[in-house]
């Protein structure tokens, strides 16, 4: 279906009044009438709802059909125009566009999913369970259908188009996925977005290691290969079946059973500088604290009870979803610490 052209209706309005203008003046000039009456004959000639008397003068005459001909046809082009903004709902899309715009404006820290595809659908799926703020980007009028119905924020555009991610809210986006179908486009949106945000933490797909290096190489900070990834799983599902079932239970976002999550140490946090057998974390908490990575990217697989919780620390932490709340209050900022 075409699509309506705003640009068209307003200047058939515009051309209608210049129409009505020209009238009043013509029926002023030739009839000599006011210009309230002259107005008024405009009017109701071209809109065709007809005057009590015709206008006297074969001049006259003449100048009122020439203004019905041209004026009834600017008129029947709005009339229909305005049919179809309702029955289009032409008018409800402008205005939730206009919602979605304020709603992106608005947002902060938010991650910027570029491909709605199958991969991009099921991060969007992960994201809606957990709350987490995002924007789909993508050029395909069929993905920004799934992902309006799904509720979330769109933005038709292509990724490697500057104006497109700052639609999207690039400049205030916490992190970007890459994940088109195809690993050239994943390849130029993340040398826009690096060239853009050289702070953006981006996450992209990759078909294959080839592509894998190559988007590295363009500024991605992770790249997920999504067949290397689905053999590897499917290999420990047949020779680690235990192991592959847990690691499903506490990957999955928003499960009910045990999941991960990373919490980082703040300065300002109370439970900063104190051990882990300090604070009590498995007693207070019931969640466990199974690695740390340190500030200078070192990794704690094996954290001791004396171990000290320093600011920029990131714990990897396990529980239930209420233990895993109970150790983000531990360690928030405002935190009650017992000792």
């Amino acid at each position: 279906m075409e699509r309506f052209s705003f640009r068209r209706f307003v200047w058939a309005q515009v051309a209608f009044v210049g129409v009505l203008a020209a009238g009043t003046v013509g029926f002023r000039l030739i009839l000599g009438e006011g210009w309230a009456e002259s107005l008024y004959r405009a009017v109701v000639t071209t809109t065709l709802t007809g005057l009590d008397t015709r206008p006297e003068g074969t001049a006259g005459q003449i100048f009122s059909i020439a203004l019905l001909i041209s004026g009834v046809a600017i008129f029947l082009y709005l009339a229909g125009a305005v049919v179809e903004l309702i029955t289009r709902g032409v008018i409800q899309d402008v205005f939730g566009e206009r919602r979605r715009k304020r709603a992106i404006e608005e947002l902060r820290d938010h991650t910027i999913i570029c491909g709605f595809g199958r991969v991009g659908r099921r991060v969007a799926a992960e994201f809606n369970l957990i709350g987490k703020q995002f924007v789909v980007l993508d050029t395909n009028p069929g993905s920004v259908g799934a992902a309006v119905e799904l509720g979330a924020l769109v933005v038709q555009g292509d990724g490697t188009d500057d104006a497109a991610l700052e639609s999207a809210g690039l400049a205030r986006a916490r992190s970007l996925i890459v994940c088109a179908d195809s690993d050239m486009s994943n390849l130029f949106i993340t040398l826009t977005a690096r060239a853009a945000r050289p702070d953006l933490f981006i996450v992209a797909r990759a078909s294959d290691s080839s592509a894998a290096r190559k988007l590295r190489l363009a500024g991605a900070d992770r790249v997920v290969e999504p067949y290397s990834a689905a053999g590897l799983q499917i290999a420990n599902l047949v020779l680690k079946p235990q192991v592959a079932d847990y690691l499903d239970i506490v990957s999955t976002a928003g499960g009910d059973d045990l999941r991960f999550e990373e919490i980082e140490v703040r300065r300002e946090c109370p439970s900063c500088g104190r051990s882990i057998r300090d604070l009590r974390v498995r007693d207070t908490t019931g969640a466990m604290i199974i690695a740390i990575r340190k500030e200078d990217g070192r990794f704690d697989t094996t954290p001791s009870p004396d171990a000290l919780l320093e600011a920029g620390d990131i714990l990897i932490g396990v529980g239930t979803p209420d233990e895993i709340q109970r150790l983000e209050d531990l360690f928030a900022p405002g935190a009650t610490v017992a000792g």
